[in-house]
């Protein structure tokens, strides 16, 4: 059934829920209500292995925006004033090339930030994108720290209409809080114990031009900054690859990695290695896309279980009850109610 293929976006760990609210629990807001409106149940919260889409995600963002009346969600000790996103990008689409925007960017928020730096340094043919801290780090302010960086990447890449492809993504030994999905959201390998937070890429890139302007910023602000956390993912890689070939067939037994390696006209041995280059494997891809599939269709209240379960290829019920469970830490049947319930 190909109507599994509309359903199989990413999604993202509670992990990255729990530290998004950091900053809004240590100043009291009334965490419940967020999650409420972003569609999100706290008993999700309670399962480490739980996982929200992408639109539930998006829409805590903005939630958290405009309650705390801060760009940094109340991660950092001082707000980020609202509208500095929208007026660095607008400074930004002028400039000429990827450099001459980065180095701008990062002065303007120098100027906004007090708790760390963010800085473009060249070296040789490799330039890299840091954040530099100005002092102890906590939990909150190491989360906001990754999520600038994560941010910035994702502009850079808005700006040059294209994925600029990372040599690595850095995190320091000091930055405390899980790393979920590091190398998921990057696609690119993750050095820990790094002198700060930042990401690597060939120096040559800088030269590309900055290709938007005043209309498509329009566009890019309505879902931005959220848009980021998947606008510019690599779709070429062979991890996305295997997953479009795999959710074409989630309501069958499905291709083998024989079957797939010979429609890219590789040996499994080469797709072995190579999924493990990208710190993957096929089996783990499969579960990955079914269980993707599976929140999605639990949000939607015209799919019963049983039709979700055929929908994934599951011959019972009770084998993709398991499945799901083994997943997320939660039976699927609760995890719609408190998802229908919340949302």
């Amino acid at each position: 059934m190909t109507i599994a293929a509309s359903f199989t976006h990413h999604t993202i760990a509670i992990q990255q829920v729990d530290q998004i609210l950091m900053g809004a629990r240590a100043r009291g807001a009334d965490v419940s209500a967020l999650l409420q409106r972003a569609g999100i149940s706290p008993a999700l919260l309670e399962s480490t292995l739980s996982r929200v889409t992408q639109a539930q995600y998006a829409t805590l963002i903005f939630a958290l925006r405009r309650a705390m009346r801060d760009e940094l969600w109340g991660l950092c000790s001082k707000p980020l004033p609202l509208g500095s996103f929208a007026y660095g990008c607008r400074m930004l689409i002028a400039c000429r090339t990827l450099g001459d925007a980065l180095q701008l960017g990062l002065r303007y928020y120098r100027l906004l930030l007090t708790d760390f730096t963010p800085r473009l340094q060249l070296q040789g043919g490799t330039a890299a994108v840091s954040v530099v801290p100005r002092g102890p780090i906590h939990p909150a302010l190491g989360y906001a720290e990754r999520v600038f960086a994560f941010f910035a990447y994702g502009l850079a890449s808005w700006l040059v209409a294209r994925r600029v492809p990372l040599l690595t993504m850095d995190y320091p030994r000091s930055n405390p809080g899980p790393l979920t999905d590091a190398i998921t959201l990057f696609q690119a390998p993750v050095r820990y114990g790094q002198a700060s937070t930042g990401w690597r890429f060939e120096a040559r890139w800088l030269d590309l031009p900055v290709v938007q302007n005043e209309e498509s910023l329009r566009e890019f602000m309505r879902q931005a900054p959220a848009s980021l956390l998947v606008k510019f993912r690599d779709q070429t890689s062979l991890t996305e690859r295997i997953r479009r070939i795999l959710r074409r067939h989630l309501d069958e037994q499905g291709p083998t990695l024989e079957d797939i390696g010979r429609q890219l006209a590789m040996t499994p041995q080469t797709l072995r290695r190579r999924l493990r280059e990208e710190g993957q494997g096929f089996r783990g891809i499969k579960d990955d896309l079914r269980r993707d599939a599976a929140i999605e269709y639990l949000a939607r209240p015209d799919f019963t279980l049983s039709e979700i379960s055929t929908l994934l290829g599951f011959s019972e019920a009770s084998t993709f009850h398991r499945a799901f469970k083994h997943w997320t830490g939660v039976a699927p049947g609760e995890y719609r109610q408190t998802q229908l319930r919340d949302h």
